[in-house]
């Protein structure tokens, strides 16, 4: 797979969006863009809905305090995830990003996948792997390409 410079100038502002998270487990950090034509159409990073305290503000990780495990419970997390975040933002402002590529510095989860998929995202390039083949058959019977970014 040959990357392109624009998917590098996307998956280092990936990376940038990530440092903005506001989850307490700092390797957790996850950053997401939404392009289409070249264009950065909206972007979000893992960190708790607007109005609610994050793990950062309250000093502790939920997750880790109720020893749940990493790609599991997703549901018991304050967090909305990166790739929720950047759907969610299009949706706020009414921009359609149907054929849009998500680039983002971790693979989706399966919830995320699905959400993708329902969301017309039509190609996913991501960094570091993520232990959830359950998102990547998802992606596969959807069609979605989905690219691990090695430059």
């Amino acid at each position: 797979m040959e990357f392109t410079k624009w998917d590098a100038r996307f998956m280092e502002m990936a990376g940038v969006i990530a440092t903005w998270s506001s989850c307490f487990n700092e390797n957790r950090q996850v950053g997401a863009i939404i392009v289409k034509n070249k264009r950065i159409i909206t972007t979000g990073y893992n960190g708790a809905p607007a109005g609610i305290k994050s793990c950062k503000e309250k000093g502790e990780c939920m997750r880790r305090k109720m020893g749940i495990a990493s790609g599991t419970r997703h549901e018991l997390c304050y967090a909305i995830h990166a790739e929720q975040n950047a759907i969610i933002q299009a949706a706020r402002l009414g921009i359609a990003i149907d054929g849009a590529t998500l680039y983002c510095t971790h693979q989706p989860c399966a919830i995320c996948a699905k959400i993708i998929v329902n969301a017309g995202i039509s190609r996913v390039v991501y960094g570091e792997g993520y232990p959830d083949e359950f998102a990547m058959q998802i992606f596969n019977e959807a069609n979605t390409r989905v690219e691990k970014y090695e430059p």
